[in-house]
This record gives C-alpha cells, sequence and structure tokens, in this order.
C-alpha cells in the first residue's frame, strides 16, 4: 500500500492500493476496505482513485458518498 499524503492534515484514511477495477483503502486504526467496481460501483471508484493520488478529499468523499457501500472489509 502507498501511504496517503493526507494533504488537509485531519484526514482518517493511512494508506491505499489502487487496482484495475477497484481501490483497497487502509484506515488510521487499521481496517481495510475494498471499493471496487461492482460496490459502490466505477464512477465512485475513479473517484476515489482521483482523490486518493492527490492525496486530499478521500475520507470525506467516503463518508459523504459510499459510506458502508464497501465491497469487502478485510
Amino acid at each position: 500500500m502507498e501511504a496517503y499524503a493526507n494533504k488537509g492534515g485531519d484526514s482518517s484514511v493511512a494508506a491505499y492500493e489502487i487496482g484495475n477495477d477497484g481501490i483497497r483503502v487502509r484506515f488510521q486504526d487499521g481496517a481495510v476496505y475494498l471499493y471496487s467496481y461492482g460496490k459502490p460501483g466505477s464512477h465512485h471508484v475513479e473517484q476515489m482513485k482521483t482523490l486518493a493520488r492527490n492525496g486530499v478529499g478521500l475520507n470525506s468523499y467516503i463518508n459523504r458518498n459510499v459510506r458502508k457501500e464497501y465491497a469487502a472489509r478485510e
């Protein structure tokens, strides 16, 4: 996983891993969630990939748009 840049300074996201059709997100508490094209859908996943690469806004996006709509908790 790649460390999340956290440019806003207050994110709960610690790291992420981008795949072809999904993104895995590790939070500060150690929980890892998979968001996939299947759930919550490709539109959300592609937005999340962009935010992850930019290092800002990922935690807010998850809270506002996908919350518990993850494919798996690891």
